[in-house]
């Protein structure tokens, strides 16, 4: 049963490393870079309702795996549609024909990261094993998916290609299928379901009265601004340097995706580190730790580049991302679980998801592009312009924001 999951949480990242760390490169590439913002907004505004409802259905009608299965082959489909279009049109393809289809097809994907762990837990329990000492070891695998499939996209030299969301629906339509081999998920009785206020975390509101807890779900949704900047951004800056004659067939610029892909690397080791930091610090020194990892993440991406003497900054740049990502999201996550009571806690967690992936991250990528957009343009098939600048400001929202936390942000409850 381990292996049968292994390979579940394995294709289930594998669909989403097709395109998240590359899809900008290829939105550039055909002359809609100034619209890559959207694309990322839309997965992190369809978290804020898609999950809660699929999760929803999944509890009271459609079992969980058969519902895994049903949301993998509708975005797969989507996949297939937007890789369809990008080849009948070429550089001719516009954001209308795009946006939309992508956009459901993402809706569709997002509500799967639950829906897989769901189904992973009964198969564990009926399997009589522990979920606890299992799973981690399982979920990492999905890490490993997400890398392989970057470097598939990176080694077949299809960055700045639509062959990226073929490859995408590809493993999709395996997991659509997969998913039904899974042991079955009961469904259960009406009254023991969650509302959709529940499962969107809204019944957890009240927790906002709490001064304390309220300016940890500000400060959250604050930082979640910077949580896939760098997913949108990243192949496109790296890939601009093809249009400056000094880095030309620099190595990393020709493989974008194998650089960002140490990021992925370091969020898999700095997992590790996080008990060892919760045992010694409280909560604001780890979410300072995190805000000023993500200074430094957009830090080197400003003064770094791909030659010999400047490629060491941004792979500086990817380590750090590990813990600007873990330390934020793994570490709040178990600071709300321990700061809130039995009774909502998954109300509270639902709302901490709210903050971040969904307000937070969507609001982020419209005023990133906003920001990318006053300072780079579309030029052939690169977004080229004053990344340093872009960088720079990235950076200095995240330290104006560590300031404030710092300031603002009691700890006195935490124990050391």
């Amino acid at each position: 049963m381990k292996i049968r999951l292994i390979i579940l949480s394995f294709l289930q990242f594998a669909i989403w490393g097709a395109y998240l760390t590359s899809m900008g490169g290829y939105l550039a590439s055909v002359g809609i870079g100034a619209n890559i913002g959207w694309f990322y907004s839309a997965q992190g505004f369809v978290s804020i309702f898609m999950p809660a409802i699929i999760g929803i259905a999944a509890d009271r009608w459609v079992q969980a795996q058969k519902m895994l299965s049903f949301c993998h082959l509708v975005s797969t489909l989507c996949m297939l549609t937007v890789g369809y279009l990008g080849m009948t049109y070429g550089e001719n393809v516009t954001f209308g024909q795009l946006f939309p289809v992508y956009t459901v097809g993402i809706a569709f994907y997002m509500p799967t990261l639950a829906l897989s762990n769901s189904v992973s837990y009964n198969a564990l329990e009926k399997s009589g094993l522990d979920t606890v000492a299992e799973f981690p070891s399982i979920r990492i695998f999905g890490t490993i998916g997400f890398i392989v499939s970057m470097w598939i996209v990176d080694f077949t030299h299809l960055s700045t290609s639509y062959w990226q969301f073929f490859i995408s629906a590809a493993w999709g339509l395996l997991m659509a299928v997969y998913s039904l081999t899974m042991p079955k998920c009961p469904t259960k009785p009406a009254g023991e379901n969650k509302s959709l206020k529940e499962a969107l975390g809204l019944d957890a509101f009240f927790l906002f009265k709490q001064p304390r807890m309220a300016m940890f779900f500000i400060f959250s949704m604050l930082l979640g601004v910077c949580l896939q900047i760098t997913n949108g951004y990243a192949s496109p800056f790296i890939q601009s340097f093809a249009a400056d004659a000094n880095y030309a067939g620099c190595y990393f610029v020709e493989h974008a995706n194998l650089l960002i892909s140490l990021s992925q690397m370091s969020e898999t080791f700095c997992i590790l580190l996080i008990p060892f930091f919760m045992k010694r610090y409280g909560i604001k020194t780890i979410m300072l730790i995190a805000m000023l990892a993500w200074v430094c993440r957009f830090g080197f991406f400003a003064v770094g580049n791909p030659s010999m003497s400047g490629v060491g900054l941004l792979i500086i740049s990817m380590i750090v991302y590990g813990v600007a990502f873990d330390f934020f999201n793994i570490s709040g996550s178990l600071f709300v679980d321990r700061e809130t009571a039995h009774d909502i806690r998954s109300s509270a967690q639902g709302l901490f998801m709210l903050m971040t992936n969904g307000l937070g991250a969507g609001l982020g990528m419209i005023a990133a592009q906003l920001v990318v957009n006053s300072y780079t343009t579309n030029e052939g098939n690169y977004q080229v312009g004053e990344w340093s600048t872009v960088w720079f400001i990235f950076a200095a929202y995240a330290l104006a924001v560590s300031v404030l936390f710092a300031l603002l942000f009691k700890d006195s409850k935490e124990s050391k």
